[in-house]
């Protein structure tokens, strides 16, 4: 019965709570142990957000989609000030908890790895590296197989009237996606007149704002890097900053960026 519910057993903090296993003895592994679980925590809001915010926007629903949308967009400023917490660790004190670390690294994490395949960033090499790692390797081959975010949206503008090439309409979505002067061209039309396309105005911004917040949390990760381990190679064997540096160039939703030198 609902009365005898607690704080307590309705969030399940007993198993919340007990799931820090420090292996070091180091102080500061709780604090590294934390920031990593609480960002999981806040990926998964965001997927839970997403996936709903795609369904309204391919049903041609929009205003739910911009709350959600907008919840994502304040859940990536959590995640992003989770490095500012994280940098309070010096190399002195990482170097002691990294020897227990193995082959961990976030670079395995398949949530953050569904948000960018949501987004549109879909490197088919990321399926097979969590095959073994529960289910989400079908997961994310299954996500890959289905239109992103991005892919909804230039849907919608297409049924909306504006003449969107068929390649871009109706591409395969496994496929990288390329810019598209006729999409780019759509969100001209848009951002020269809002008043006429006002929730696809809105919808634009709210792109943005995801595409925005995704690159100052890829930046905020770079530079914590930079601080803690310098130019070190990550412990899951990528080359730590130059690798973080250069995903900082990908660009999910290249015509929201394109189209402000366009207007």
């Amino acid at each position: 019965m609902a009365r005898d519910v607690t704080y307590s057993s309705y969030l399940d903090l007993d198993k919340v709570l007990t799931a820090q296993h420090p292996a070091s003895g180091a102080h500061d592994e709780m604090l590294f142990i934390v920031v990593h679980q609480a960002s999981e925590l806040w990926l998964k809001l965001c997927l839970h957000e997403l996936t709903e915010a795609r369904d309204h926007i391919e049903r041609d629903d929009l205003r739910p989609a911009f709350k959600m949308l907008a919840r994502v967009a304040r859940a990536q400023q959590q995640l992003i000030q989770s490095w500012d917490v994280l940098s309070t660790m010096t190399p002195h004190d990482y170097s002691r908890i990294r020897p227990h670390l193995g082959a961990s690294s976030g670079f395995q994490s398949a949530q953050y790895r569904m948000m960018e395949f949501m987004l549109g960033g879909r490197d088919a090499k990321h399926v097979r590296l969590h095959e073994g790692n529960a289910d989400w390797s079908q997961r994310l081959k299954a996500e890959r197989g289905r239109a992103s975010l991005y892919d909804a949206a230039i849907r919608l503008l297409a049924r909306r009237g504006f003449a969107i090439d068929r390649k871009a309409a109706e591409r395969d979505p496994k496929a990288p996606y390329e810019h598209n002067a006729s999409v780019e061209a759509a969100w001209a039309a848009i951002y020269r007149d809002p008043q006429d396309h006002w929730d696809l105005y809105e919808l634009a911004e709210k792109l943005v704002d995801l595409e925005y917040h995704f690159q100052r949390w890829r930046f905020g990760h770079l530079k914590t890097v930079e601080r803690i381990i310098g130019f070190k190679r990550g412990t899951g064997g990528t080359p730590g900053v130059p690798y973080l540096a250069g995903v900082l160039k990908q660009a999910f939703f290249p015509e929201l960026l394109s189209v402000r030198t366009a207007i």
